[in-house]
């Protein structure tokens, strides 16, 4: 495997003196920040702060309006299929009849001949896919059909089944309950073996757990391990009082607090 290194770790996302803005409104100013490989963050921030922007620059959806942003040392168009991303909204029409194993499949498009039937390689790796998210017995279910846990495992498989080394995640466990939100994260845990994770979520209070690593999106954004994460820090990001989550910290400007 290659290695990255941005200081004195190796990094697989970075944006250097990054600022963004929609039709003339700025969004996120001057972001310095670095993800080192194996890392598992969450990205949190009050509604319209910047949360999916930030994926969407790192997939190279969007530009930057100043500075830029790298992915394994690489502008993003280069590296993205480096990179697996589970979308807040998948649109897929429930209505089309596809199998949890034809989703899976879609993860395979751009690495094998765009016409005729799926190789037995894509077969297989769409296979090893559900069966790391503990959907193999229902491989040829209507993806419909599917449960609202087993629908997000099956679009992370898809992601999987791509080979990524980077996994991005927008608000995977929206509308989950709690019991199979925590299947969720223990899911998320054990690929970051792996796999390098960076997730948008609305719950501070339920990744407490599971990220190494907060990322505060206002504007500005900074790093912290979750440790660091105080009453006042979330008061300062939300405007009230939220849950507080305990874990480990990091910051992304040396010597600097959020």
């Amino acid at each position: 495997m290659r290695r990255w290194r941005h200081g004195s770790v190796n990094t697989v996302l970075a944006f250097h003196d990054l600022d963004f803005g929609y039709d003339g409104r700025s969004v996120l100013r001057g972001v310095n920040l670095a993800i080192p490989a194996g890392d598992f963050v969450s990205v949190v921030g009050p509604n319209g702060s910047g949360k999916t922007t930030l994926l969407k620059l790192a997939l190279g959806l969007l530009k930057p309006t100043a500075g830029e942003v790298t992915v394994f040392g690489e502008k993003p168009e280069r590296a993205r299929h480096r990179i697996g991303y589970v979308p807040q909204h998948a649109q897929l029409d429930p209505l089309f009849p596809v199998s949890a194993l034809d989703v899976v499949l879609m993860g395979r498009l751009g690495l094998g001949p765009s016409l005729g039937p799926w190789r037995r390689r894509d077969q297989d790796a769409a296979r090893a896919a559900l069966a790391e998210v503990g959907l193999s017995e229902h491989a040829d279910r209507h993806f419909a059909a599917l449960s609202g846990g087993q629908k997000q495992r099956a679009l992370i498989a898809r992601s999987l089944a791509g080979e990524p080394e980077l996994l991005l995640l927008d608000e995977p466990t929206a509308g989950l309950d709690a019991l199979i939100e925590e299947g969720f994260f223990r899911l998320l845990e054990t690929l970051n073996r792996r796999l390098t994770i960076v997730m948008v979520s609305h719950d501070l209070g339920f990744v407490a757990g599971f990220v190494k690593s907060v990322i505060c999106v206002g504007h500005k954004v900074v790093v912290h391990p979750t440790s660091a994460i105080t009453g006042q820090v979330i008061a300062d990001l939300y405007g009230a009082d939220m849950r507080l989550i305990r874990h480990d910290h990091r910051c992304s400007e040396e010597g600097h607090q959020c």
